[in-house]
C-alpha cells in the first residue's frame, strides 16, 4: 500500500486541525439539513393500512405506540429473498446489528419499527437467532409499494397529531441509510428532530436543554442520580471554556 507519510507529533496536530475545520464545516451543513428536514412539507397518508403483528392485525397508528413519532424500515426477509427461510437479506441484517437501543429514541417520543412480508413465526425465529428486540410486523397490503420500498429497503418517518392523522415527513434510502443507526441519526431525520434547544426549530416545536434528557437505557423515567448531574455540569463547564 502507498502509505501516507509518518511524520512528527507537532506535524501530525497540525493536519489534524487543518481536517477539523472541514468536519467542522461538515457537522453544520448536516444541523442545517436536517432543520431543512424539519421544515419540509407533510404528506397525509389517507389509506388505513394494516400489517400482522405479534399481537395479531394492527394498523399503521398502531405501529406508533402512542408516540408521537414513527420510524419504519423496510427489511427484506420474505419468499424470493437470498438465504429465506433460514436468513433476511445481509445488507438489511447489517443495518439492523446498527440500531441504537431504542429507549433513546422512546425517550424522544419516536417508536422505531422493521416491516417485512415474512410471516410473524419466521420473524419472530430470526430475531431470537439475532438477538434483535425491535418491533417488526408483517406487510399485507400495498405500504411497502405506496412508500418506495417494494423493491429495495428504505426508512421513512411519519408524525401523527393530536387527531390521530398520520404524515410522511421524510424519507431515506439508498446510500442514505449507510449514515442511520444511531440514535441521534435517527431523530434528525424526524419532523421534530432532536428536540434540543440549540436546534433551528419552527416556533412551538418541543425542546429541552442538551444533555438533560440523556439517561441510561433503563433509568428513562426515573430522576436523574447525582452523578448524571455531575457529568452534565462537567460537559457544559467544557463547553463555556471552549475545550
Amino acid at each position: 500500500m502507498n502509505m501516507p507519510p509518518i511524520v512528527s507529533p507537532q506535524e501530525w496536530d497540525a493536519a489534524r486541525e487543518e481536517l477539523l475545520v472541514k468536519e467542522k464545516e461538515l457537522t453544520r451543513a448536516r444541523d442545517a439539513l436536517a432543520a431543512e428536514r424539519r421544515r419540509m412539507p407533510r404528506m397525509a397518508v389517507e389509506k388505513d393500512y394494516a400489517f400482522d403483528g405479534p399481537a395479531g392485525r394492527v394498523s399503521l397508528l398502531d405501529l406508533f405506540e402512542g408516540r408521537r413519532q414513527l420510524i419504519v424500515y423496510r427489511f427484506f426477509f420474505e419468499p424470493g429473498v437470498a438465504g429465506w427461510p433460514e436468513g433476511g437479506c445481509p445488507g438489511c441484517s447489517f443495518m439492523a446489528d446498527q440500531v441504537a437501543h431504542l429507549a433513546h429514541l422512546n425517550s424522544r417520543d419516536t417508536t422505531f419499527a422493521n416491516v417485512s412480508r415474512a410471516p410473524q413465526a419466521d420473524i419472530e425465529r430470526w430475531k431470537a437467532r439475532m438477538g434483535w428486540d425491535t418491533p417488526w410486523y408483517t406487510l399485507t397490503d400495498d405500504f411497502d409499494a405506496d412508500f418506495g420500498v417494494d423493491e429495495w429497503h428504505g426508512t421513512n418517518a411519519f408524525y401523527r397529531d393530536d387527531d390521530g392523522r398520520i404524515f410522511r415527513t421524510y424519507f431515506i434510502n439508498s446510500r442514505g441509510d449507510e449514515a442511520l443507526g444511531s440514535a441521534w441519526a435517527y431523530l434528525d431525520m424526524t419532523a421534530l428532530g432532536r428536540q434540543e434547544d440549540w436546534e433551528d426549530s419552527p416556533e412551538g416545536y418541543p425542546q429541552t436543554p442538551r444533555y438533560t434528557w440523556w439517561s441510561r437505557h433503563d433509568e428513562y423515567g426515573r430522576d436523574p442520580d447525582a452523578e448524571h448531574l455531575q457529568q452534565i455540569a462537567r460537559v457544559r463547564a467544557a463547553e463555556s471554556s471552549g475545550s
